[in-house]
């Protein structure tokens, strides 16, 4: 693959906090590789920065391997950019040529306040999960693996709703903000293994209570959610948490 460099417009969300009403700043970056990240091309941004005497641009990292979910930028109007099932810190440059103007703002939800810049507060999806995202029977000592039988399709399709990384794309792309894939990826990958049984009614009414609580908003059904997740959630997993829902609803109005 060829490489090469260029010369970039960056118009990027500055916002000291929440209660700042922000706005886009304009900055000329040089001589960046196509071999660059797009976070390693902001760290040479703010190593200038740093250098002029001037603020740097606070945003969100920490694994850059595509693990973590925190790499949470709003690129030309896409979740993480243009790369289909790619998170910010696994696009590269070369996505890019020169002369380009790159739009960068912070995720847009209210669930999701401004911390600073680029960096948003996520905690209301942790919030959702110690709703009842989790297993809490006991079970002592490490067990064989196949001492609980699973059926090949349901393993499958619950390892696949547990890719989900929690980076709250699915909630930017939704014009109501909405965590349903979020938090049907979670509700998904409990339900359908047999240790999940247990708190299987319990888990989805209070997750879902949690999440409006959080003040997110309804499912669209147009599918963005699904178009920009970097893991390829699939929105049947939405499918099951209705399912599971009004199926917990029912039992719990007896």
């Amino acid at each position: 693959m060829e490489h090469y460099n260029m010369n970039l417009t960056l118009k990027v969300w500055k916002q000291k906090n929440s209660q700042d009403k922000g706005r886009f700043e304009t900055y000329q970056v040089k001589n960046i590789s196509s071999e660059m990240s797009f976070l390693e091309m902001f760290d040479v941004l703010n190593e200038e920065l740093i250098r002029e005497g001037k603020e740097p641009i606070a945003f969100d990292h920490d694994c850059r391997e595509g693990i973590c979910g925190m790499c949470s930028m709003y690129i030309d109007g896409r979740p993480h950019g243009p790369w289909h099932a790619n998170t910010t810190c696994q696009l590269h440059m070369r996505a890019y040529k020169d002369g380009d103007t790159i739009v960068v703002e912070p995720w847009r939800a209210n669930a999701f306040p401004v911390i600073k810049d680029l960096m948003v507060d996520r905690n209301a999806l942790d919030r959702i999960v110690q709703a009842g995202g989790y297993i809490s029977v006991n079970t002592g000592n490490a067990v064989d693996a196949n001492a609980i039988p699973v059926e090949k399709d349901k393993a499958d399709a619950s390892f696949a709703a547990a890719a989900c990384i929690g980076c709250g794309a699915c909630v930017a792309a939704c014009k109501n903000s909405s965590a349903m894939l979020f938090l049907s990826a979670k509700v998904s990958h409990l339900a359908l293994l047999p240790q999940g049984g247990p708190e299987r009614k319990s888990r989805v009414l209070n997750m879902v209570a949690q999440m409006d609580r959080e003040g997110f908003g309804a499912c669209t059904n147009t599918g963005a959610c699904e178009a920009v997740c970097p893991k390829e959630i699939s929105i049947s997993n939405i499918a099951r948490l209705n399912a599971e829902y009004i199926g917990a609803g029912l039992v719990s109005e007896k």
